[in-house]
């Protein structure tokens, strides 16, 4: 009988897997040639971009961006984001030159690796030229050795250097953002024993040293407001990742049970990202339960699941160079508590209240105020069953959280969009939360959003929000339970 039950279990869970696959992986079942070149993004779009570093930089300048170095020991190579965002060539130790006074693009590119080749796949390179040209609209493609020739011609020509701009800010790759890379920056400045310069520190000193009559000049802000405002296909990659992110937490959620492991529900999202197409993961799993959540970017994910306890996730994938950033919270035992129902549902209402008011023209300052009304009803009306949930609520909607960073390419993308009204194309993430010290408890629900020319997009609207929604996804059959953990070895 149990052998019996096992078998229709694991057939059940078959044809889901199937249906998930089949449902979030169009392209599945379909021969797919590999190709060390993306196909998300013709030339015409890549030329646009460039057109418009162009106009910023002016007509008597030169902007320069390295490619990322190749990846040390077994690392799987993946592309600087603003290198990729400016070509979508994923070969190491390239470099992009925008020449703005003739208006013309240069790729510099290491020569062919043939033996690495043979071991690892096709890799685009200077020998490639003609490919290149024609995958990314660049007018020319050279070997890197050629820069500095280049360079000192241009120089020998020209009565007045023209100004150099190159990135100074740190360049994001996998599961990296601004902000990271700078505090990085900041332990290893402040390491007597280590103390060396960023890559784009050594990069400017060593144009400075080589060529010293360019004035250098930051191409970064230039390129974060490029990045701010998304392109239809970016969008488009942009709502795959959500999608994807949408399933990994449905998937933990199925999965969750009193007795697990917060990393056995952060493995099952992940097999769904990668499953379904994902490079990698756009952070690090935060799978936090009981006093952990108070932590908000925790990081360890080894707890034991308690009963009684909840879960807040917060997860996403690297899709094709796009992230995405959701967070939901659910009970470890499938059943809201009447105190935990509450303040989840509350929190729910009040994304749902900014939500509805998100367009184009206004800032976020401005919809909060349009907001304010309706979230203190919100809070009045609600019968708290604790004088301290109230007190966290009414704290909430004076420090105005909800508002939060913008998703890109990283999941704490480049750019600023709250100091201005918003624009349509405009992503990122609206979360808002609520602290409860008391209790070492923090509530909170996210969702990536899109700016529309009417309104807003949410991009993560797949995974379920509602309590009643959650619970009942929670009895669905799921990946763990299916494919326990193997059990100890002797010793462990």
């Amino acid at each position: 009988m149990l052998r019996d039950k096992t078998t229709g279990f694991l057939r059940t869970l078959s044809r889901w897997l199937c249906v998930t696959l089949i449902w979030a992986s169009p392209t599945i079942g379909a021969a797919q040639e590999l190709s060390p070149y993306q196909s998300d993004f013709p030339p015409e779009e890549f030329r646009a971009r460039w057109e418009k570093l162009f106009d910023k930089i002016g007509p008597h300048a030169i902007a320069i961006v390295q490619g990322a170095q190749a990846g040390e020991g077994s690392e799987v190579f993946r592309q600087s984001n603003q290198f990729y965002y400016l070509c979508g060539l994923e070969t190491p130790r390239a470099y992009l030159v925008l020449d703005a006074r003739s208006r013309k693009v240069t790729l510099y590119l290491p020569h062919r690796d043939e033996t690495r080749e043979r071991g690892e796949g096709k890799v685009l390179s200077a020998e490639d030229a003609d490919l290149v040209r024609k995958l990314t609209g660049a007018d020319r493609v050279a070997g890197i050795e050629l820069l500095a020739r280049d360079w000192m011609w241009t120089l020998y020509w020209t009565a007045q250097a023209p100004a150099l701009y190159t990135p100074f800010s740190p360049a994001e790759g996998g599961a990296m953002t601004r902000d990271m890379m700078e505090a990085y920056k900041a332990d290893v400045a402040a390491d007597p024993w280590d103390g060396r310069p960023s890559r784009e520190g050594h990069f400017i000193e060593l144009l400075r040293s080589r060529f010293p009559e360019f004035e250098i000049r930051n191409l970064s802000p230039f390129l974060d407001t490029l990045r701010n405002i998304k392109s239809p296909r970016e969008i488009k990659l942009l709502r795959r990742s959500a999608y994807l992110a949408s399933l990994g937490l449905m998937a933990a959620m199925r999965s969750t049970k009193p007795g697990a492991t917060e990393y056995q529900l952060g493995a099952v999202a992940q097999y769904i990202f990668m499953i379904n197409g994902a490079q990698g993961d756009a952070y690090h799993s935060i799978v936090a339960s009981g006093k952990n959540m108070m932590m908000g970017h925790y990081f360890l994910n080894k707890s034991t699941l308690g009963n009684g306890d909840l879960i807040l996730m917060d997860y996403a994938p690297d899709y094709r160079y796009y992230a995405s950033d959701v967070t939901r919270m659910w009970p470890v035992n499938g059943i809201y508590s009447p105190e935990q129902r509450q303040l989840y549902t509350f929190i729910v209402k009040l994304h749902d209240t900014i939500l509805k008011r998100i367009r184009p023209g206004v800032t976020g300052r401005q919809i909060m105020d349009e907001a304010g009304g309706e979230l203190r009803d919100l809070v009045e009306k609600t019968q708290w069953l604790k004088a301290a949930y109230k007190e966290a609520a009414e704290k909430m909607i004076l420090q105005r959280s909800g508002f939060s960073h913008p998703v890109g390419m990283s999941v704490h993308d480049v750019g600023n969009y709250l100091a201005r009204p918003l624009e349509a194309g405009e992503v990122f993430a609206l979360d808002p939360t609520i602290i409860v010290p008391e209790e070492n408890l923090v509530v909170r629900i996210e969702n990536v959003i899109v700016v529309t020319k009417d309104g807003a997009e949410n991009l993560s609207a797949l995974v379920p929000a509602d309590p009643d929604a959650i619970e009942k996804t929670m009895k669905e059959q799921g990946v763990l339970q299916a494919f326990p953990p193997a059990p100890p070895m002797g010793g462990e």
